[in-house]
């Protein structure tokens, strides 16, 4: 796949020959003063016509042009474990004010060409869960990723979907515990939670699938699951407590691994500042279940930003993977860490619209793939004009399907994530995305999708 930067490096070596442009533009009969008024277009048609001289008049020795590579390695394959698409940042509104459109389309047509096969949209309500399944059923194309071919971003076979498949959550956040008191009912409010579980399940016909065999039939997989494959987001959260209390927060965390072992879904789960509690929790229900015969369903500690030690903590329990996003790697000490994760424990995520890697950051400059981005007030304004043709909407569009928002987060970004974690690790980034997918597809995906 074209890296999302190369339009850029075409922009740039077209301007280099800025007199060929000038020479030829007025030349051009099909190239109106409309046309050329608008500066976007005012790029696409100087890079085209660059190119199209070039190719007749250019010489290795006064404009070398590469040849495309046979040898070039596959694209990346990805699945984004965790991002918080039902957030209103999604929608245009950012603190409670409206910048712009609703953009979650560009953003899954994004990921796509960047690679990713599988989002996980993360729940933090029952409310939220809903939602979540709303918003897969409306952008989800149903459509099994089963096969070589799949998440490159520019296989034009019509039968593969648009979008990356889209599955999602159920469970409580630590900050939100208080919905379960201020229900009114919190045992009732905890029945719906594990109703919405067990009827939206993605293991809703595991019986029938597994007399089959984990992978024998990915597409039956698809139409007789539902979109819920973990319980979660939920967890302890200490840095927060004015959004829950402790005590509110250990009693439901404890509650909902009784979602995980009734509907055997893997759990989603989040830890901050509260290792101590987190991990002695985490360590008696999995200890006393493996003891009992019964054990839980593997779980991932999505966000891990801990040290040393508090991962050695989590390597001791069976079943348990450690997800990296960009808040993983904001420290040199961080970085440290990320190195000493066991390969076969790893996934990665980008708790979009949070947790981006920013240049601030030690290991930005390990980035590779990169996108043009512009600030929520201003990315989609030339779209709001009113003097626009459908022709110049059309060009104008596409002129915008590499650009990000600023600051926000986006499920494309896992590459980013990707290529830091390879970069520190001394690992081929191929390898590395490779190694995490089959991790999060044994977890959370067993039958396929």
């Amino acid at each position: 796949t074209m890296r999302a930067g190369a339009a850029g490096a075409r922009i740039f070596r077209a301007s280099s020959h800025v007199s060929l442009v000038r020479l030829v533009v007025p030349r051009v009969p099909w190239v109106s003063g409309s046309w050329i008024s608008k500066p976007w277009r005012r790029v696409r048609v100087c890079s085209r016509l660059v190119f199209t001289m070039a190719g007749v008049m250019a010489t290795p020795e006064n404009m070398p042009l590469k040849s495309p590579r046979n040898d070039a390695a596959p694209p990346r394959r990805y699945v984004d474990i965790g991002a918080n698409l039902t957030d209103k940042m999604f929608q245009g509104e950012y603190h409670g004010k409206r910048y712009h459109a609703p953009d979650l389309h560009r953003v899954l047509q994004r990921a796509k060409k960047t690679g990713l096969e599988i989002i996980i949209v993360t729940a933090g309500t029952l409310e939220e869960s809903e939602d979540a399944v709303r918003l897969v059923k409306r952008f989800d194309t149903g459509k099994s990723i089963s096969g070589g071919g799949t998440g490159t971003g520019n296989n034009t076979d019509s039968s593969l979907p648009t979008f990356p498949r889209l599955f999602t959550t159920v469970g409580v956040h630590p900050t939100r515990c208080d919905v379960f008191q201020n229900s009114g009912d919190p045992e009732g409010y905890f029945g719906k939670l594990l109703a919405r579980a067990t009827e939206r399940s993605y293991l809703l016909s595991k019986d029938n699938l597994s007399s089959k065999g984990a992978h024998d039939d990915a597409n039956d997989a698809v139409t007789s699951t539902g979109p819920i494959v973990a319980i979660g987001e939920c967890g302890l959260d200490y840095d927060r407590l004015e959004f829950c209390g402790k005590n509110t927060q250990l009693v439901w965390f404890e509650r909902q691994f009784e979602l995980s072992r009734v509907t055997k879904l893997p759990m989603f789960l989040h830890s901050r500042s509260a290792h101590g509690d987190f991990f002695s929790i985490l360590k008696k229900h999995r200890v006393a279940a493996e003891t009992a015969g019964d054990p839980l369903p593997p779980c991932v500690v999505h966000s891990f930003d801990g040290t040393c030690e508090e991962l050695n903590d989590f390597l001791t329990l069976e079943g348990v993977y450690i997800g990296i996003n960009g808040c993983s790697l904001r420290t040199e000490t961080s970085l440290d860490v990320v190195k000493h994760v066991p390969p076969e424990k790893l996934m990665v995520e980008t708790d979009a619209p949070w947790c981006s890697i920013k240049n601030t950051h030690p290991g930005a400059a390990f980035v590779d793939t990169k996108w043009q981005s512009k600030d929520k007030k201003k990315i989609y304004k030339e779209l709001e004009k009113f003097d626009l043709d459908e022709v110049e909407k059309e060009e104008l569009d596409a002129s915008l399907e590499n650009v990000t928002v600023k600051d926000r987060s986006e499920p494309c970004h896992v590459a980013q994530v990707v290529e830091v974690l390879a970069r520190v690790r001394g690992e081929d980034p191929h390898v590395l995305a490779e190694t995490c997918r089959e991790n999060t597809m044994k977890v959370f995906f067993p039958f396929g999708v």
